[in-house]
C-alpha cells in the first residue's frame, strides 16, 4: 500500500461518487455475521451500476486492491483488518423480465429473493428460506443447500471486471463447482443475476420454506454469531472417509471429540460441529486458531484434510 497515492485515489473516488462517500479506517466487523475483525483502509457502499463501474475503474487506476463484502456471512475478517478498498453493493432490485426468469441485483438478500418469489407464485429457491447472505455472495461461492447449488438455477450473470467493464456471462461460463465459481480467481464483481423459475402454488411454496426454516432452527446454532459452515464437506472423489462416518465435515469434527472445544471466546458449537460460534467476545485469531485445531485433529484421526468453506479477509498468522 506504500506505493499508492492515497490523496489522489480519494480525490478520484470523490469525483466519481461525490464528497464524503469514502470512509477511511472503517470498522467492518458489525457488517459480518461473526461480528469480529479490524477496519478496512477504505469502505464505500455502491448504490447503482454506474457507481460500481466507476469505483472499480478508480481503484484499478490507482492500484488499490478491492474486496467485495456482501451480507457478511461465510467470511472472517482478520483482527488487523483488510487492506485496500472494501465495497458493499446495496443494489437491491428484483425484476421478472420474462415469465420464466427473475433478475436480482447483487445486494438482494437470499431471504428477500425467496420471499419475493413465493409471494408471486414462483418456484426455484423456496427451500433456501433462512439462508444468510446476498445474491452476489451466493454466486461468488456457488452456495449450496439441501443438495442444490445456486448455480443450478442461474442462467446468466452481469459482471463488472476489475477495471469496471461490464460483461454478461452465461452460467455455463461461470466455472460453477462445489463452493466455487470463476469469481474467486478473476476478481470480477456480480452486478445482477438471472434465475430460472417456474410457476408454483403459493401455499405449497410457503410450506416448503417453513419446513426448511424449522430444520435450520433444529440443527444449527442460530442464536450466536457465526459464519455458517466453516469447512466444505469431503469430496468422495478424492477424500477417503472411514466407514461408518457420514461424509460431512461436521460428523468428522464431532467424531474427533471436538464439539464444545473452545479457544478464547470462540467455541465449536455443541449443536453442529461444523459451526464455530462467537459466544464470549472472540477475536478473529481465536476463531482461526480453532479452525486449525479442528483441521489438524480430523487429519490426524481420520486422514481427511478439511478444506475451507469460509473466506478469510485480511492477513492471519495461520494460512
Amino acid at each position: 500500500m506504500t506505493s499508492i497515492d492515497r490523496p489522489a485515489f480519494e480525490a478520484d473516488v470523490a469525483g466519481a461518487l461525490g464528497p464524503d462517500r469514502l470512509a477511511r479506517d472503517a470498522p467492518i466487523a458489525r457488517m459480518t455475521t461473526f461480528r469480529v475483525g479490524g477496519p478496512a483502509d477504505w469502505f464505500v457502499e455502491l448504490r447503482t451500476v454506474e457507481e460500481v463501474r466507476a469505483t472499480l475503474a478508480c481503484a484499478h487506476r490507482h492500484g488499490v486492491p478491492v474486496t467485495v463484502l456482501g451480507g457478511g456471512s461465510n467470511v472472517l475478517v482478520a483482527d488487523a483488518g483488510v487492506r485496500g478498498l472494501v465495497v458493499r453493493l446495496v443494489l437491491a432490485g428484483i425484476r421478472q423480465p420474462v415469465s420464466d426468469e427473475v433478475q436480482a441485483d447483487a445486494g438482494v438478500t437470499i431471504n428477500g429473493m425467496v420471499r419475493w418469489m413465493i409471494g408471486r407464485g414462483l418456484a426455484a429457491l423456496e427451500a433456501w428460506a433462512g439462508t444468510p447472505g446476498t445474491v452476489g455472495g451466493a454466486i461468488y461461492g456457488n452456495a449450496h443447500w439441501s443438495g442444490q447449488n445456486i448455480g443450478d438455477v442461474v442462467r446468466r450473470v452481469l459482471l463488472a471486471t476489475p477495471d469496471g467493464t461490464l460483461i454478461e456471462v452465461p452460467a455455463s461460463a461461470m466455472g460453477f463447482a462445489y463452493d466455487t465459481s470463476r469469481l474467486q480467481t478473476t476478481r470480477e464483481v456480480v452486478v445482477h443475476a438471472d434465475f430460472a423459475v417456474a410457476p408454483g402454488e403459493v401455499d405449497a411454496l410457503r410450506a416448503r420454506a417453513r419446513a426448511s426454516l424449522a430444520y435450520r432452527k433444529r440443527t444449527q446454532p442460530l442464536a450466536l454469531p457465526s459464519a455458517g459452515c466453516m469447512f466444505q464437506n469431503p469430496d468422495p472423489a478424492r477424500d477417503r472417509v472411514p466407514a461408518g462416518i457420514p461424509p460431512s465435515a461436521g460428523a468428522l469434527i464431532d467424531r474427533a471429540g471436538l464439539k464444545g472445544r473452545r479457544i478464547g471466546g470462540a467455541c465449536i458449537s455443541p449443536v453442529h460441529a461444523n459451526f464455530i460460534v462467537n459466544d464470549a467476545q472472540a477475536t478473529a485469531s481465536d476463531i482461526r486458531a480453532l479452525v486449525e485445531t479442528a483441521r489438524t485433529a480430523v487429519e490426524k484421526t481420520f486422514g481427511v484434510a478439511l478444506r475451507d468453506e469460509v473466506v478469510y479477509l485480511g492477513t492471519f498468522e495461520h494460512g
